[in-house]
Order: C-alpha cells, then structure tokens, then sequence
C-alpha cells in the first residue's frame, strides 16, 4: 500500500495541505497519507542536506512516497528546480509556477468572495511573475483595503473563501496545479 507524505515551502502550502477540501479529496479518491505536513521553512531549507531528514521523518510515520511542494520562483525551469532538490528514486517535487499564490488566482469561486466580486476569472494565473502582489492590487481594487501577509491570505482564502485546489487544477491555464492531483491519483493507485 502506498502512504504518502509531503514537504512543503512554506506556511501557505502548509495550510493549503492541512486544508479540509485537500484532505477530503485524499479521503474520497483514497489516498492514504501521513496526516503531518512538515514545512521547511523556506526553499533554501529544500536542499538535499535538509530534505534527507524530513524524508526520514516521515517514513518513520509510515510514509513510503513522500510529495515537495515547492515554488519556481526565479529559476529557469521546473527541471532544474527538481533536479536541485536530489530526491531519492520514487518520491516527486512539483512546483508551483511561479508562486504557490497563482493557484489562489485559478480558484474563481474562492477569489470572488475574498474580493467581493462576484464571477472573478483570471485568465493567466501562472503568467503572473509575482501572483501575491497581483492579489494584493485586486484586493485594494474591489474591496478598498490590502494584505500585507501571505499566512494571512492563505488562511481567509482557505478557511473563509473556501479555496479549493481541485478548482484550481481544473483552471485551463493552471497546469502546475494540475500535475499535483493527477501525479498524486497516479501514484496512489500503484
């Protein structure tokens, strides 16, 4: 039986992970998993002297796939954003293009409500060279006020706006999102 566990960034994918709508769509497509999520802190916490560790972490809690969920930030390409981490044989980076906040941005229905605009589309969200500032200007837009913080934003989209990132990876230009539930399915079933 596969069981997986996850690495991530950074406090918003963290959240995004712990999320109820995430850990409903494990369940539902049964999916077993380590029910903790470890946060490095960082992606300069996401090198292989440090990753080695969290690994171990979690195949002590049963873990036999383990998922880095990490942003492409500056780097050139997915690839070389994979090949930097040096995971081990049967475990998976996915990357995030370029922000892990683009896939807020493909999230429609969670959108309109945090910007009180009802039938909220963004076209591009992986376009978007810095998708947490691009949210910061709608929110000033439509609601008249910002968010300077993005656990802040991570925490009302998720917990007040019901973001959904089965929603996200069904945004036609949100492959990134994409990837990680269908590479998730595939390796489920395994």
């Amino acid at each position: 039986m596969v069981k997986i566990g996850f690495i991530v960034e950074g406090a918003t994918e963290k959240i995004i992970l712990d999320s109820e709508a995430f850990r409903s769509f494990l369940t539902k497509h049964q999916i077993h998993f380590v029910p903790n999520v470890i946060d490095a802190v960082g992606n300069g916490n996401l090198l292989p002297k440090n990753i080695g560790p969290f690994i171990s972490r979690l195949t002590d809690q049963g873990a036999t796939v383990i998922f880095v969920l990490t942003d492409l930030d500056e780097d050139q390409c997915i690839t070389l954003t994979k090949q930097r981490l040096e995971l081990p044989v049967n475990h998976f980076a996915i990357v995030s293009v370029k922000q892990i906040e683009s896939w807020f941005l493909a999230d429609s229905e969670a959108m309109s409500g945090f910007l009180n605009s009802p039938n909220f589309l963004f076209d591009n969200p992986e376009s978007v060279k810095d998708p947490f500032a691009e949210i910061q200007k709608l929110r000033k837009e439509k609601v008249g006020r910002g968010i300077i913080d993005k656990k802040v934003l991570a925490n009302l989209l998720v917990h007040k706006n019901s973001y959904s990132l089965e929603r996200a990876a069904n945004h036609p230009n949100c492959p990134s999102a994409k990837y990680f539930l269908a590479k998730l399915l595939e390796v489920a079933k395994r």
